[in-house]
């Protein structure tokens, strides 16, 4: 797929990506007497594809995942949460099927980690040893770094960016403003987890403002002159939402630097607005045990070999997900997904003493720009050498100026995608 296409024909071609990438080229006998430990921390898309594939690639290994929420909520889909047209019950997953292929599920947080020792440390106080650890750890925010948004700013101005609480909190806002009042969200500058989804939530909150309060507005303030699928969101914008939804990019002073959550004002260099509604999006990190692992660097993320996912920072330990620093690949569930794969069969060949192989990588992103309309990016990527690399000719965007059909098609394929990565991680 070299040029941007149907959509049809990228989910043929990412599914044979999958493949590629997954079981189906392994010695699986070479494994089966391995009987390592082989700790898993965190519990989302990352985590839990990964402890699934090891249970299958490691029969005779203990496998164990450190997951401290009894429930996962799933990111992806939660936009249209926030715009009211999804339930949030839609976007609850357990791990009870994880626990019943005998993957040992322990309900508590990772507290430190001895990479010498090769022992983890439970928030009740166990002490877990290890042979191989994968760190699956998502995202933290850096508090501060916007002047004035610490944690006690998110219950006046939400970021809604774990999904979850904060989700709520600002569907209940958007719900509760009155008709003529003024939503603004704040974009930070990149890496950030799911590039496309500030302006995806801005599509379906300007959507909901167009059909429930239609005198009202949505600002966007963007530390950003252009963004992932930037042509699609504002053909979308211009056709669906011109009197409900203004874009200000970082160039026409639209990067906030600093907030006040009491009054609901958010300053850039030389204006300082004052919202009814207000998303701050806060700049991000690795979360914060691959700090305390020794994994990540000064950045705030964590560096790896491309074709082990094992950090360059601490051997043994092998790191997946949105914490990873792996451009070009962006942080998304997609990603997160397909990288616990890879790192699973990688640990898997690095305990049965033979070396990880590369291997083609992909992703796919779906964004809804109206409750049954959706776009997409695709892209493709070597991880030859420990390093990640865009395979030139292959990805591409959803057609320009294509008509209502195709969207909706498109819609129906991230619902299917939905549907197939959740099912990957939770069974």
């Amino acid at each position: 797929m070299s040029k941007p296409g149907f959509p049809v024909d990228r989910r043929r071609f990412m599914a044979g990506i999958g493949t590629l990438a997954g079981t189906s080229l392994l010695p699986l006998p070479a494994f089966a007497k391995t009987r390592a430990r082989v700790l898993i921390i965190g519990g989302g898309f990352g985590g839990a594809t990964a402890a699934r594939m090891l249970r299958d690639l490691l029969p005779s290994a203990s496998i164990t995942l450190l997951e401290p929420n009894a429930t996962y909520t799933a990111c992806p889909f939660s936009n249209l949460v926030i715009g009211g047209t999804r339930s949030i019950a839609d976007q609850y997953f357990s791990y009870e099927a994880l626990s019943l292929s005998g993957i040992a599920v322990i309900p508590e947080r990772a507290t430190d980690i001895d990479p010498v020792a090769r022992v983890v440390t439970c928030g009740d106080g166990r002490a877990l040893g290890y042979d191989r650890l994968i760190v699956s750890p998502g995202i933290d925010f850096r508090w501060n770094a916007i002047e004035g948004y610490d944690a006690a700013a998110v219950d006046r101005m939400p970021h809604a960016w774990k999904a979850g609480p904060g989700t709520l909190r600002l569907r209940d806002q958007l719900a509760a403003m009155d008709n003529g009042d003024l939503v603004v969200m704040s974009v930070p500058a990149p890496p950030f987890r799911c590039p496309p989804g500030p302006y995806e939530r801005a599509s379906l909150i300007a959507n909901y403002l167009k059909n429930h309060k239609p005198n009202s507005k949505l600002l966007i303030l963007d530390s950003q002159d252009s963004f992932s699928k930037m042509p699609l969101f504002k053909e979308a914008w211009e056709r669906h939402y011109p009197d409900h939804l203004e874009w200000r990019a970082a160039s026409q002073d639209g990067r906030v630097i600093r907030v006040d959550p009491a009054t609901l004002t958010l300053s850039t260099d030389f204006e300082d607005i004052r919202a009814d509604v207000a998303n701050v999006i806060p700049p991000q990190k690795a979360g914060e045990i691959a700090a305390r692992a020794g994994v990540a660097d000064a950045t705030g993320w964590c560096p790896i070999d491309a074709t082990s996912f094992e950090s360059t920072l601490q051997p043994g330990i092998h790191v997946i997900g949105d914490a990873t620093i792996a451009a070009p690949m962006p942080k998304s569930a997609f990603s997160a997904n397909l990288q616990a794969k890879v790192c699973a069969i990688a640990v898997a060949r690095l305990l049965s003493e033979m070396d990880a192989q590369p291997t083609v990588l992909a992703n796919t992103c779906y964004s809804f720009i109206t409750p049954d309309e959706a776009v997409s990016i695709a892209g493709v990527y070597s991880n030859a050498g420990g390093k990640f690399t865009n395979i030139d000719g292959a990805g591409g965007l959803s057609p320009l100026a294509a008509g209502p059909d195709v969207r909706k098609a498109e819609a129906a394929q991230a619902e299917a995608w939905f549907a197939a990565i959740t099912g990957e991680a939770f069974g």
